[in-house]
Order: structure tokens, then sequence, then C-alpha cells
């Protein structure tokens, strides 16, 4: 499962069963409770079987770890203890602006980019980490 953090929504994504794309789920909106957003996360993983959660980490263009950063590897930290699966993360520098781009090739109007836009970028950072770690293809 590939996770896109943001403070007001979370882009989720999954993985076809050959676990060559990745396909976005959903955009959830945060509620003020982050128990219940884990436990929301936790029910996905249940759902579509996840064996390990790939989170978006964004880092500043210089490399380092800004406080959206700590955020995200705090929120990791306890998803990580909820659900008992192993979490990686995967540079997400550039990943938004290329899911606008494509949504705006797509002549996708304002209103509903934003619907979308942390799911398709949830969908970038899982293919990203896929693309990198998949043994040669024939």
């Amino acid at each position: 499962m590939g996770l896109d953090m943001g403070d007001k929504r979370i882009g989720v994504a999954v993985t076809d069963l050959l676990m060559l794309t990745a396909q976005g789920v959903e955009s959830y909106t945060r509620t003020e409770s982050e128990k219940k957003d884990i436990a929301h996360l936790c029910e996905l993983c249940r759902q579509y079987d996840v064996g390990k959660i790939v989170c978006g980490l964004p880092k500043n263009m210089n490399g380092t770890l800004g406080p959206m950063a700590e955020k995200v590897q705090a929120f990791a930290e306890k998803l990580q203890k909820a659900s008992g699966l192993e979490i990686v993360f995967e540079d997400e520098r550039l990943t938004t602006v290329y899911a606008e781009r494509l949504l705006l090739q797509a002549d996708m109007s304002r209103q509903k980019r934003r619907k979308v836009i942390d799911k398709m970028a949830a969908v970038a950072i899982l293919q990203s980490y896929m693309d990198r770690h998949a043994g040669p293809r024939i």
C-alpha cells in the first residue's frame, strides 16, 4: 500500500495482484482523531491484504527533512505499531506536481483535481517504489 500523507488528506494506493502497477484507492479526509485515521488505514490494509506500507516522505529539495517529514515519520511509527506491517519511506519530492500535471493533461477541473490529487500522488509514490525494487522483467 502506498500513502501520500497530508495534514488534511491521505492519498491511498495499492498494487495489482502481480505487483506491476499501482492503482488509486481513495483520498481519505483526515478526522480530528489520529486513532480513527489509523484504524481506517488498518482496515484498508486488511481489506486489500497489504504486506508492506510505502509512505511518501516529503523531503526538502536539498534532501533534508523538514517539519512535515517529521510529522509523517511520527504518524508512520504509530501506524506500524497498530498494523504490525513494515513501513518503508519513499522520497515523494515532486509527486504531487507530477500528479497535478497528469490531471491537467486530462483536462480535469480544479474542483475535481482537488478531490483526487492525493490519491494520484500515492499512486506515483507506490509505483516509484515498485519500479525501483522490481526484479528483471522479461
